[in-house]
């Protein structure tokens, strides 16, 4: 009887297990949804895991480039970072990095003015610009590119450190029409904006745009302002070369001296003031050879100088920048200012 009652019992439990078993075996898959998350939290470590490590871009830093000189006009080039001092909105500035960038490789826009204005004058345009690239460009380092200006502005020689292809464009333009120069900065510095880097590690590079003109304007839709921010957020020097011939003779007739700036001189003064480049006011073709090499060396004679504004606000208005230094007898030469607009995407390079 006992043993009976045991069997039963043993069945009994069997019985349970079983059922037990059976239902877990037909039980509902998890919703979808559910397994969605599942499988996503078991890919992720993997995927992280994949991932190439992100670029990390110093966009809340001012970069500036200054030139530094004595009263002679020679080029400083043994200042330490200790001797400078920045001021942005009459605040001072706790500079972050510093260097001597001698030797960065040039981004050069050359805006070559062929409006009827010029017409007298082209030619010595024309010498004037393959002289000077001719002094600076090195091959396999730097490039340029030339945009003529009449009545609108025209990329004629993209990119390119061949000197020979440069020059064949140059020669090739003849002069007519009206004159829009703001409108060719304007073009011009969106197109240093997106210049070619360098191959390597350093993308690093030094802008300028060099502007052979008389100055005068009479169809640019942008304003002089317009321009001029535009080059500025291009972090691109600007440097005039005056093709007015308005001059008077003092002393020496052999060395003749400009005696008063027209209109068109003071705007190409204004450009190269206000991005910390250098105007120049050359008499003949001959007298343009010092002008370039000056150029030149100050392009490899230059300071790096960045800066986190301690005002974080990007509000798109304009702040004005101080650059001195402690040295007497110095002169310090570069940008007076930014807008502090927040970055924008990238966007393809003009052609």
């Amino acid at each position: 009887m006992r043993f009976a009652l045991l069997s039963l019992a043993i069945a009994v439990l069997l019985a349970l297990s079983g059922a037990t078993a059976r239902a877990q075996d037909t039980a509902p898959p998890p919703p979808a949804q559910a397994q969605q998350g599942q499988a996503k939290e078991s890919q992720t470590p993997s995927k992280q895991q994949k991932e190439p490590p992100k670029i990390v871009s110093t966009t809340g830093l001012v970069h500036l480039v200054a030139t530094v000189t004595d009263r002679h006009r020679n080029f400083i080039t043994d200042l330490q970072q200790t001797d400078f001092r920045v001021v942005e909105d009459g605040v001072p500035q706790e500079i972050r990095f510093f260097g001597r960038e001698t030797d960065l490789p040039l981004r050069i826009g050359l805006l070559l003015d062929t409006s009827n204005s010029i017409r007298p004058r082209l030619e010595f345009e024309q010498d004037a610009a393959i002289d000077f690239l001719s002094n600076v460009i090195r091959r396999h380092k730097d490039e340029a590119f030339l945009m003529t200006f009449d009545n609108s502005p025209e990329v004629i020689q993209d990119y390119t450190g061949d000197i020979s292809e440069l020059t064949d464009s140059i020669r090739k333009q003849r002069a007519g029409g009206g004159t829009a120069l703001d409108d060719a900065i304007y073009m011009a510095s969106e197109k240093l904006t997106n210049a070619p880097l360098p191959a390597g590690t350093s993308p690093e590079i030094r802008r300028v745009l060099v502007v052979i003109s008389d100055g005068d304007d009479n169809l640019s839709d942008h304003a002089l302002s317009e321009a001029l921010e535009a080059a500025m957020r291009a972090e691109a020097s600007i440097y005039a070369i005056s093709t007015n011939t308005d001059w008077i003779a003092i002393d020496n007739p052999d060395r003749p001296t400009k005696y008063h700036l027209d209109p068109g001189d003071k705007v190409l003064e204004q450009f190269a003031l206000e991005s910390g480049g250098r105007v120049f006011f050359p008499y003949k073709v001959d007298d343009l050879a010092q002008s370039f090499v000056d150029i030149g060396t100050e392009l490899r004679s230059q300071y790096f100088i960045a800066y986190s504004p301690s005002n974080p606000q990007t509000d798109g208005h304009y702040r004005k920048i101080e650059v001195d230094t402690d040295r007497k007898g110095l002169v310090v030469r570069t940008r007076k200012g930014y807008y502090a607009a927040a970055p924008s995407s990238p966007t393809p390079a003009s052609k």
